[in-house]
């Protein structure tokens, strides 16, 4: 199984756009790639996000948007199951900037969540990134996309070094 894992920061509270993305591939039980990037987001950043997230109007100056980003990361998104912690909000910007650009890509995507997963293979403790990273004893540099989205990747690696069928955990996402 290919695994596309990502993560998403958001510019502000509407998150339907992007300002940064973080993609790790597991490919035969190990990392085998990973990929990140600003992302410019051709809109208004609320101070919250920019506190959570470090990133700026001024950060993503000179970033690719989202178009230009896309054409660069679809061979990869299209490659593998996408995952994410807390899929369904990674999941949601990404639809929302392929709608709002008008790109179009597929109907549905197969995702696997990593919290959704960790609330059965782990019941009885918080699933929450960070918690799940002190957890396994992973790094973090939490809400930096490139970060999370290398320790969702090995929250993943643990679940199937633990013998867990992952694939029991697949849906699907519409995207149109």
């Amino acid at each position: 199984m290919r695994y596309i894992v990502f993560d998403v920061e958001t510019p502000n509270r509407a998150n339907d756009r992007m300002s940064a993305i973080g993609i790790t591939v597991i490919e035969g039980g190990r990392i085998a790639d990973s990929f990140f990037s600003l992302v410019d987001p051709e809109t208004h950043f609320d101070r919250f996000n920019t506190q959570l997230t470090g990133i700026s109007a001024s950060t993503v100056q000179g970033a690719p948007n989202f178009p230009a980003l896309w054409q660069r990361i679809a061979p990869l998104m299209s490659s593998g199951i996408l995952v994410a912690h807390n899929a369904v909000f990674d999941m949601g910007v990404l639809k929302k900037c392929l709608q709002g650009y008008g790109i179009p890509w597929k109907a549905t995507a197969k995702y696997l969540c990593t919290v959704q997963s960790a609330r059965r293979l782990l019941p009885g403790m918080k699933h929450s990134l960070d918690v799940m990273c002190e957890h396994y004893g992973i790094p973090l540099d939490h809400h930096k996309a490139d970060s999370d989205a290398r320790a969702c990747a090995e929250i993943l690696l643990r679940y199937l070094q633990s013998g867990a069928d992952v694939t029991q955990f697949i849906r699907t996402y519409r995207l149109t």
